[in-house]
C-alpha cells in the first residue's frame, strides 16, 4: 500500500496551492479518503474527509470556504484544493486512506 503525496511548498499569504495523494495498493474507490495536518509542536488534526463516491465532504471550521477536497477514483487520486492560505496553515500535510493506511505528507509553509 502506497500513499504519495505532493504539491506542498512555500507559499504568500493569500495564495493557493493544491495537493495531490496518488494511492496504490488497495482498492481506493471503497474507502473514504482525508487530509491532515501536524503543525510544529501541535497534535496533528483533520482538515477535510470524503466519502469513497465523493458524494460526502467534511471541513474542519478553520478551512471551511478556503479549502475543498475531491477525489478522482479512476486515477486513485485524492486532492486538496487550498486558497487564501494563511500563515497559520503551515503544516505538513498527510494523506489518510480509511482509517489505516496514511502518506508521508507533504510540507506547506505560508510566509511572506
Amino acid at each position: 500500500v502506497q500513499l504519495v503525496e505532493s504539491g506542498g511548498g512555500l507559499v504568500q499569504p493569500g495564495g493557493s496551492l493544491r495537493l495531490s495523494c496518488a494511492a496504490s495498493g488497495f482498492t481506493f474507490s471503497m474507502l473514504d479518503m482525508s487530509w491532515y495536518r501536524q503543525a510544529p509542536g501541535k497534535e496533528r488534526e483533520l482538515v477535510a474527509r470524503i466519502s469513497s463516491g465523493g458524494s460526502s465532504t467534511n471541513y474542519a471550521d478553520s478551512v471551511k470556504g478556503r479549502f475543498t477536497i475531491s477525489r478522482d477514483n479512476a486515477k486513485d487520486t485524492v486532492y486538496l484544493e487550498m486558497n487564501s492560505l494563511k500563515p497559520e496553515d503551515t503544516a505538513v500535510y498527510y494523506c489518510r486512506g480509511g482509517y489505516v493506511y496514511w502518506g508521508q505528507g507533504t510540507q506547506v509553509t505560508v510566509s511572506s
